[in-house]
């Protein structure tokens, strides 16, 4: 049965450009989010869903951190239609491929409960542990995103690894590092300078010594993503090995940038330097993951034995 999708065709190119800018949409409203922060413009719209307790838009008493904030709220909507679009196009799909449809539907279902979430940061006056929560569903829904983005290429054919077990394992392991490390980022940035607003309170943890167990864990992502290209390039996995290099290179910038900021007292340019880059090792960290990995074309379906016709002979 037809349904009134079918009449609108979608190309594997078109579905594949728009889980892109999908990707790309969540990114910006992570590092628009950052601005909000950076900015002190947390509380520019002190409710939620509206702006004010008589208005859902900004309004001229709330000054530029109104402008700020109701525009990170403006930019969801943005990202949320990409997401619909997404949506729509993979129930356009024909033939659909398996497993799509879940992803579509998580990135999807993640922006509205990410406005919840930005509604709860805000009623909570900025508090820390909301707001590190309101970043790493960021994270969630990015690498959502990134998922149907591989998968929207992909046959639906088994999955074959490309490089050895113990391999698929260690970049496994460094990806469940690079989540540590993200989640102890927020811990950072809760006990940091930039709230979002002046009262908003912080999370009390010790900045220096949360700052020190945050580079530790970033030694450690390195050294494993270090290891995981030896390892790729050893077993002749040329594809890894490259997703491998382009994560340490990912990795040292991200490095680079955070050392910097701990040492020039947090400048907020290289504070939303640091957010884009969570977003990129983020990224790198997939794409390493899922090099270890690609699926086959579908096999064919057997053919019905035919069947034998007796032959009769003349008595």
């Amino acid at each position: 049965m037809r349904g009134p999708l079918d009449r609108f065709p979608v190309s594997t190119t078109l579905l594949r450009r728009l889980a892109y800018a999908s990707i790309v949409s969540n990114v910006a409203v992570v590092v628009t989010g950052g601005a909000v922060r950076l900015t002190a413009s947390g509380l520019g719209c002190p409710t939620w869903p509206r702006c004010t307790d008589d208005s859902y838009t900004t309004t001229a008493e709330m000054g530029v951190h109104g402008v700020i904030e109701f525009g990170n709220r403006l930019l969801g909507f943005v990202v949320g239609f990409i997401a619909l679009a997404v949506l729509l196009a993979v129930l356009a799909r024909r033939p659909r491929p398996r497993g799509l449809l879940p992803l579509a539907v998580a990135v999807f279902l993640g922006i509205p409960a990410q406005a919840v979430l930005g509604g709860i940061t805000v009623l909570t006056n900025l508090n820390p542990w909301v707001v590190g929560l309101h970043f790493l569903a960021s994270m969630a829904v990015i690498a959502a995103a990134y998922a149907l983005w591989r998968r929207t290429v992909e046959p639906d054919g088994p999955t074959i690894p490309t490089v050895p077990a113990p391999l698929r394992h260690l970049a496994l392991l460094t990806t469940v590092v690079g989540a540590a490390v993200l989640v102890v980022g927020t811990w950072v940035t809760g006990s940091g300078p930039h709230a979002g607003d002046q009262g908003a309170k912080r999370n009390g943890l010790d900045p220096e010594a949360i700052s020190q167990l945050h580079a530790d864990g970033v030694f450690l992502l390195i050294g494993l993503s270090v290891a995981l290209v030896f390892a790729f390039r050893a077993v002749g996995a040329t594809r890894a090995t490259r997703a491998a290099v382009v994560l340490v290179a990912v990795e040292l910038g991200q490095g680079l940038i955070g050392f910097v900021q701990y040492f020039t007292h947090l400048p907020a340019v290289l504070v939303a330097a640091h957010m884009l880059g969570s977003c990129l090792v983020l990224l790198a960290t997939l794409a390493v993951l899922w090099s270890t990995r690609e699926r086959g074309p579908v096999a064919p379906l057997a053919r019905p034995a035919e069947t034998a016709t007796p032959v009769t002979t003349a008595a």
